[in-house]
């Protein structure tokens, strides 16, 4: 089978560490080209932009947004309106709207488009959303804590309107959540905060109900140096699963039965490869609908300056 000719969009650190050496690591994918303002792969063509991309480069199939989600949206129209398969780095897009004429565009395209969650291709997830679909929940917790210095040095767009804050990583737990539940919920409560120099939070708690009441809590925190805690807990008639490793590793009371790698992003690619064989679509807008509701009835307060 021929691979499918892909380039990238927006050569940042995400680009560099994940989805260059999954598509190289790929038999479905070759990548043909990049596009970016101030990155490239060594050995690929570049281009400044997606417009030149699309110019320049003649046969190609495919293209991967992996630039901010401010200008996701504008880009993904050009690739549709080409004919391309999408793949959208996570979040989708700066907003809940956007999706929906992206959506329309793909299908009256006949293209994919895959709007992707990738911590919901962790290795325990499926699993522990198989173990939770038959037993009544009683509770889940998620601590979600991490150094933005770490994992986002020098990324200044996400503290810009429109970067999401401490829901950039905060997004990728409800999306486990919002995949392994086997009942909808929404927020009721949220407290934001905000460093005093900073326009988007830099942690937040939030508080989940579904139709029989108060279920879910959360915590996300940007500030947490040392060991980084990624975890989901959730209690239920039948005993207590705990996520841990942001879905990669799973106990279930007490006993361990998920232990895997990284391979989140192979994950992405094989689904996204299995979407453009079938001309079909993934696009769940779940997650970023609670972070659009924390957003709306949050309280906020404000905290200490936050400096790089």
């Amino acid at each position: 089978m021929t691979p499918i000719r892909i380039a990238i969009v927006g050569v940042g650190k995400i680009a560099r560490d994940q989805h260059v050496p999954s598509i190289a690591a790929s038999a479905d994918f070759d990548l043909v080209a990049t596009a970016s303002r101030h990155g490239s792969v060594d050995g690929v063509p570049s281009y400044p932009d997606i417009e030149a991309l699309l110019e320049k480069v003649e046969h190609f199939d495919a293209v991967a947004l992996c630039m901010p989600p401010g200008p996701r949206h504008a880009a993904a129209l050009t690739a549709l309106r080409a004919g391309k398969h999408v793949l959208l780095e996570k979040p989708p897009g700066a907003t809940l709207s956007e999706l929906d004429d992206l959506v329309a565009l793909a299908a009256g395209q006949r293209v994919s488009l895959f709007a992707t969650w990738h911590s919901r291709f962790a290795a325990g997830v499926a699993q522990a959303k198989q173990w939770l679909a038959s037993r009544n929940i009683r509770s889940v917790r998620v601590d979600w804590k991490e150094d933005v210095r770490k994992w986002h040095p020098g990324q200044a767009w996400i503290w810009e309107p429109g970067g999401f804050g401490v829901f950039d990583p905060g997004i990728n737990a409800l999306s486990i959540v919002t995949e392994i539940l086997p009942m909808p919920i929404h927020l009721t409560a949220a407290t934001l905060q905000f460093p005093e120099n900073r326009t988007q939070p830099i942690a937040a708690e939030l508080t989940f109900a579904d139709a029989a009441g108060e279920r879910a809590t959360a915590t996300f925190d940007w500030r947490q140096t040392g060991p980084q805690t990624w975890d989901i807990r959730a209690s239920t008639d039948d005993g207590d699963l705990l996520l841990q490793s942001g879905g990669a590793r799973l106990t279930i009371d007490g006993k361990m039965v998920v232990d895997g790698r990284d391979e989140e992003y192979a994950g992405i690619y094989r689904r996204f490869a299995g979407l453009i064989a079938a001309r079909e679509s993934d696009v769940d807008p779940r997650p970023l609908r609670h972070v659009a509701d924390a957003f709306m009835v949050g309280r906020h307060a404000f905290v200490e300056p936050f400096e790089d």
